[in-house]
């Protein structure tokens, strides 16, 4: 029978953990007699007692694999790394706080056994805030147009990527790695699956602001070229731009010598002006820059403190 290994990255989940591995468990149950199956958590060192649960569950359970990272390596990381440890013939990636339907196992385990290498969840509709969704819709729309591959729109990580993929992935080597983008880019053929994402029931989004920042501007660096594009094509319109507006005040000057005054206003608001485009596109060099960084150091994706079961 074909290994699945389910992969759960989890942090301060310790009101959802469980109920994750139960409600997987009973979906191979209704498939044990096609699969076996392997479910992977992933623990970014959490304060709360999720580490005491998952090492509950895998004394009871040997298809439970448990991995506790060292320290918190982030939200993009560590689920990553976890893929590359499974050893199923196909993985699929599941969050630990129930907002990926765990049902949509089989429906992604059917559209493999038909030949795609990548079946993905797309979630086209929420029961989440109106407003926070509008904003991520913006940002899968923005980062689409600016991507220099066909990116996934309303794509989270949520599916199901065959053996082949993870092997691929595995050769990328890359220290802070856009999932999104990488699984577009290596090219096999992607079956995308709709969904409505549930509200979270139990517990709090550890998403704030700085994360979700962090993975847009990671998605952008990673996958587009405009920004910088866009930098040096306005420097030079706003430099013609103020050349031609300096002309003119020096002929309306030449001419209405006594009449015509420059004004400090006009000089000040120019150059708050020019600062601020200045500012701005010195910011987007400075997250490509970071971003070279972070690749020339090459650190290691997760260090484990402990593993359990493997």
């Amino acid at each position: 029978m074909k290994l699945i290994s389910i992969v759960t990255p989890c942090y301060n989940e310790e009101e959802n953990v469980f109920e994750v591995y139960k409600q997987v468990k009973e979906v191979f149950q209704k498939l044990k007699k096609k699969y076996r199956y392997e479910h992977i958590f992933i623990d970014n060192a959490s304060i709360d007692s999720t580490q005491n649960i998952l090492r509950d569950m895998a004394s009871k359970d040997k298809n439970v694999k448990v991995i506790i990272n060292a320290r918190n390596f982030g939200h993009i990381r560590s689920p990553y790394y976890a893929l590359l440890q499974a050893n199923g013939d196909a993985v699929i990636l599941i969050v630990s706080d129930l907002q990926d339907p765990v049902g949509m196992i089989i429906d992604f385990l059917e559209e493999w056994e038909r030949g795609f290498k990548l079946v993905v969840g797309v979630k086209n509709e929420s029961m989440e805030s109106s407003l926070f969704f509008a904003i991520r819709k913006f940002y899968y729309n923005l980062i689409g147009r600016l991507s220099d591959i066909p990116l996934i729109k309303n794509f989270t990580g949520f599916g199901l990527y065959d053996r082949k993929v993870i092997e691929t992935l595995k050769k990328i080597n890359d220290p802070y790695p856009y999932l999104r983008g990488l699984i577009c880019d290596i090219g096999f053929k992607v079956k995308e699956i709709s969904y409505v994402q549930p509200l979270r029931k139990r517990g709090f989004t550890k998403n704030n602001f700085y994360t979700l920042y962090d993975i847009a501007m990671l998605g952008i660096t990673n996958h587009s070229k405009i920004p910088l594009r866009l930098a040096a094509f306005f420097g030079f319109v706003l430099s013609a731009l103020s050349f031609c507006i300096a002309s003119i005040q020096v002929v309306l000057k030449i001419f209405y010598w006594e009449n015509y005054s420059i004004g400090i206003s006009t000089l000040v608001v120019g150059l708050f002006f020019f600062a601020s485009v200045q500012l701005f596109f010195i910011g987007i060099l400075g997250e490509y820059i970071g971003s070279i960084h972070t690749q020339v150091l090459k650190r290691p994706l997760v260090i484990e403190d402990e593993r359990i079961n493997w």
